[in-house]
């Protein structure tokens, strides 16, 4: 199989080279390129999953770099099939338009637009004048019958200047989980502000680095991740690419994120407080130290002794131990915690996973009814961040004698109260 990743040896933020390994997770295999019976024996490639931190930006980052190609193309992910999600994009949009007034007939783009979800709640509120750019031509050929015109490439400066010829300067750009899957975030920053109006905004949403350390976030952490994100770092980047970060909330996608707003630096917009405030949440935290970070992974190596001896008990005694999840987060928990060849198979709700296999350990998964039907002892939760509903929502499970397998934030193991 042809090489599908290259290595940087700088800073992506800064381009420092004073780089310092602070969560060595390993060689992994790419977490969404499950298998089928027919590929099943072909030869897999592993890549480095080991988060580096810079010493003179503070910025946490993979240097290792999958093909986007490779990753990107063939996605078939589309985010109005989560609620959550549409709902979060309703949100996300109402609270821009609050924050950045503009007219109905001015442009508003969103970078890596999926089906267009964002973008429709822009339109539902008589913001026709959208467009999408988004690399997957299976999804943007989806999003452009659903009524959201949407480029299929891979935003850059040519794309951002063709745009500006074609449909005038924006005076929103949004970029949802896009600054932690671009390697070249130099580039496409170049490229937002080509297009971006001179009294536009641009908001993106990211991961935080915070969440990700103090809830020890790993199933956050996969190859399509490149960047783990602080206000401090990102301030700081974007103010060498004349950007101004001017506003920041919190949310909770994906475990802990940030919402950044900013702007043109020749605006004048006022920073406001939200800034500060996370700077110095940043600071008493020690999010700049390396040492905070390697604190992080001693927790997931105490995790990892846990987990390794408990399922490994279990199958000593002959138990049938499952997996529950079958996303990118399952891929690095599985290849991590060093456990996928002692799991019997994998549930998820995701038909177009069933009767594939995992990568790495090629585990097969099945509709999550199979829990009922093969009744295995334990259930391990892979899909971490859903670990309460799904407990909630398979109560029959445990009621039936089954037990789940929570990770985190300790190992414990859920069964029916005698």
């Amino acid at each position: 199989m042809k090489n599908i990743s290259i290595r940087r040896n700088t800073c992506r933020l800064c381009n420092s080279g004073d780089l310092e390994l602070v969560v060595p997770l390993g060689n992994s295999p790419v977490s969404e390129k499950y298998l089928t019976k027919s590929n099943i024996n072909e030869e897999q490639v592993k890549v480095p999953l080991d988060l580096y931190f810079c010493n003179h930006c503070s910025h946490v980052q993979l240097l290792d770099i999958v093909d986007p190609e490779f990753l990107w193309s063939d996605l078939t992910f589309q985010t109005s099939h989560n609620p959550k999600l549409v709902e979060h994009f309703h949100d996300v949009a109402n609270r821009i338009l609050a924050f950045s007034p503009i007219e109905k007939k001015d442009l508003i783009i969103d970078i890596g637009s999926n089906d267009g979800t964002l973008l429709q709640c822009f339109k539902d509120e008589g913001y026709g004048n959208i467009l999408g750019i988004d690399p997957s031509k299976e999804i943007s050929s989806v999003a452009n019958s659903n009524g959201v015109p949407t480029i299929n490439d891979f935003f850059n400066k040519k794309i951002s200047s063709n745009i500006l010829k074609d449909h005038g300067p924006a005076k929103i750009i949004t970029a949802n989980n896009v600054y932690a899957h671009i390697d070249d975030l130099t580039s496409i920053t170049e490229a937002i502000k080509n297009v971006l109006h001179d009294d536009g905004i641009f908001v993106f949403e990211v991961s935080y680095l915070l969440d990700v350390v103090q809830k020890s976030l790993i199933g956050t952490i996969f190859h399509e991740h490149l960047s783990y994100h602080s206000v401090k770092a990102m301030k700081k980047f974007l103010n060498n690419q004349d950007l101004e970060l001017i506003h920041v909330e919190r949310g909770p996608e994906q475990g802990g994120s940030i919402i950044g707003y900013a702007q043109h630096k020749s605006r004048k917009r006022e920073v406001d407080n939200s800034v500060n405030r996370m700077l110095d949440l940043e600071r008493e935290a020690k999010l700049d130290q390396p040492g905070t970070i390697k604190k992080m992974y001693k927790k997931l190596e105490k995790v990892k002794y846990e987990l390794k001896s408990l399922i490994g008990n279990y199958c000593q005694d002959g138990k049938v131990v499952a997996g529950f999840g079958a996303a990118r987060a399952g891929t690095t928990l599985l290849s991590y915690f060093e456990i996928g060849g002692q799991l019997d198979f994998l549930v998820d709700d995701n038909e177009s996973k069933h009767y594939k296999f995992s990568p790495g350990d090629k585990i097969e998964v099945l509709p999550t009814s199979e829990i009922y039907n093969k009744k295995p002892d334990y259930v391990l939760i892979l899909a971490w961040l859903h670990a309460d509903k799904i407990i909630e929502q398979h109560r029959k499970f445990i009621e039936g004698n089954g037990s789940f397998i929570r990770v985190f934030p300790t190992v414990e193991v859920i069964r029916k109260s005698v």
